[in-house]
Order: structure tokens, then C-alpha cells, then sequence
């Protein structure tokens, strides 16, 4: 089989059921040209899925050898890839037809993107912040504190980029749901931080491509739906917790040292203070939604912003 010259495509899976056969069905889709070789990173399935994907020509299973985490187990495909492009995504993802070409064509245009992601919407049709800033201590603090009981915060609104109309711009981070990497550039940073479990590992891998010289691009014009949660919602307050100490180990690292010892300790009561909150009001499972329709993205790829 004739695979796309361009792009591989790595799947991390757990338990996915009919999802992953959604995704596959999707991504023929997705593209005019060869379907991409797909990369089934499997991290301990039990439902039969990812074995009954990789039936489906093109399509290889690798076992990761246990439940090792998303950005171990996306590393793992990232090495057996040699084309230009990775794909990384998860199989709750739904394409819109032709989204992996308009998402290539965007590459095209960003010689010195690293990192380029799509629009993502939620399956009710709304618009989730998937291209949001790097959390800064200030805006990080805002955020952990008041997003669990004022959603609507400036703080939080800043964060995930509520006052700008969505269009193809550099951003701070974009979500590892669906992320199209540079191979070369990924590797060269190497590759996502496996000491994330889950969460955070995107937004880290953001950050250390941008201090490379990287650029981190939103390109909206390339539509996917994505159902959330597939596998967090099966321990919710655990990935919350994992969550939360996710977003402890990325502040940490930006502000180590012992000058910065009572900041660490300020952010650690913080963040739990802020898992307590979610949990007590019952917001474990929820996502952020910028309140906007599809209707709102563009539908032809706007001229390029520089930062």
C-alpha cells in the first residue's frame, strides 16, 4: 500500500472501543492524497479494539508494554515515523473531510512551525480553547484559583484566548488531542516528557519548541470533533488529580531554584485547594467551551500572522 508521502499518523490507545474505528473511518476522509501509515500505540487495551484496527491495512499496532502515559507512548510512535510530519492524536478524534490536507497546506505556509494544530469542536458543535497561552505564574494563579467557581474570570478568559477571533496566528500551546509535529523539531527537544503521566505534556512540549526557536501554530481553517474524555472519564477525581500534579511539575520547572522554593510551595496549596473545589462542586469532568459556535471559523485559511 501507497502511503502518504508527508505525514504519519500516531494513535495513542486504551480501551478506545467504536471510537477508533470512527477515527479510521474519519481520516479516509480527511485527505485527497494516500492514506497515512497509522501508528496504534497501544497502552494495555482489554475491549479488542486497537487489535481489530490494525486489521485494516496500513494500519500497525505497537505495544507499549504497559499503561506508560500519553506522551511516553506518542514518543514511542514518534520514533518508528520517517516522514516529515507526525500526526499525534487521540481515537476519540473525528475528522472533517479534507481537515488533514488543510492542516498540511497550513504547514506549507509555517516553515518554522514545530507544532501546528486545528480547530477542535466539542460534538454539540461548540468551539474548544485548544490553542491557548503558556500558563505565566500570574495568569496560572488567577486561573487555578478562580476557574473552578467563576468560569468567566479574566484570568481564565486570558488563558485560553477568549478575546481573539479564530484565525491561522502563532500561539502559546495547542492541544496534544490533535497536534501535527515537525518529526525533526519534536526530536530535536526531545519529544514529549515522559514524566507527565497524562495532561500538561502538550503544553510542556509548546513551551521547550518555542524556547528552540519553534513556532506554535493554530491553523482553524482544519476542522476535527473531538469527544472528550474517552479514557479520563473513566477515573475522573484520579485524572483530576493527575491533572492537577501535571500543572504543578510545569510551573515548577519554570520557576526552580531556592529563591523560588516559596512560590512552589504557594502553587502546591493552590492547586490542591483547586482540585478540592472541583471536586466538592462536581466539575471533575467538565471541559472549557469558548461559548462559540462552529460558524465562527474561517472558512478559507486567513493571511498568516506573525508574533
Amino acid at each position: 500500500m501507497k502511503h502518504h508521502p508527508d505525514v504519519t499518523v500516531v494513535v495513542v490507545t486504551y480501551s478506545p472501543g467504536d471510537q477508533l474505528d470512527s477515527f479510521l473511518d474519519s481520516l479516509r476522509l480527511a485527505t485527497r492524497g494516500p492514506l497515512p501509515r497509522v501508528v496504534l500505540v497501544d497502552n494495555g487495551s482489554v475491549d479488542g479494539a486497537p487489535e481489530r484496527a490494525a486489521r485494516r491495512e496500513g494500519v500497525e499496532l505497537v505495544r507499549s508494554g504497559g499503561n506508560v502515559g500519553f506522551g511516553a507512548a506518542a514518543n514511542i510512535g514518534i520514533r518508528r515515523s520517517d516522514t516529515e510530519w507526525v500526526l499525534v492524536a487521540n481515537p476519540d478524534i473525528a475528522w472533517r473531510p479534507g481537515a488533514l490536507d488543510v492542516l498540511l497546506d497550513a504547514a506549507r505556509r509555517w516553515p518554522d512551525a514545530g507544532a501546528i494544530g486545528p480547530a477542535i469542536l466539542t460534538p454539540d458543535g461548540e468551539l474548544y480553547p485548544s490553542a491557548r497561552l503558556i500558563p505565566t505564574l500570574g495568569v496560572g494563579i488567577g486561573h487555578a484559583v478562580l476557574g473552578p467557581v467563576w468560569s468567566a474570570n479574566p484570568w481564565s478568559r486570558a488563558y485560553r484566548a477568549e478575546a481573539d477571533n479564530p484565525s491561522e496566528r502563532v500561539t502559546g500551546w495547542i492541544s496534544g488531542s490533535c497536534m501535527l509535529l515537525r518529526r525533526t523539531a519534536a526530536q530535536a527537544v526531545g519529544g514529549f516528557d515522559e514524566r507527565y503521566f497524562m495532561y500538561f505534556e502538550d503544553v510542556d512540549l509548546c513551551d521547550r519548541l518555542e524556547q528552540a526557536g519553534y513556532d506554535v501554530v493554530y491553523a482553524p481553517s482544519a476542522v476535527v470533533v473531538h469527544a472528550q474524555g474517552h479514557a479520563a472519564s473513566r477515573q475522573p477525581t484520579r485524572m483530576m488529580a493527575e491533572h492537577h500534579r501535571s500543572a504543578y511539575r510545569f510551573l515548577a520547572r519554570r520557576y526552580p531554584g531556592w529563591r523560588w522554593a516559596p512560590v512552589r510551595m504557594a502553587l502546591k496549596l493552590g492547586l490542591a485547594t483547586r482540585l478540592w473545589l472541583s471536586v466538592k462542586l462536581g466539575r471533575v469532568a467538565e471541559g472549557p467551551t469558548l461559548r462559540r459556535r462552529a460558524d465562527v471559523l474561517p472558512d478559507l485559511p486567513d493571511t498568516p500572522q506573525e508574533p
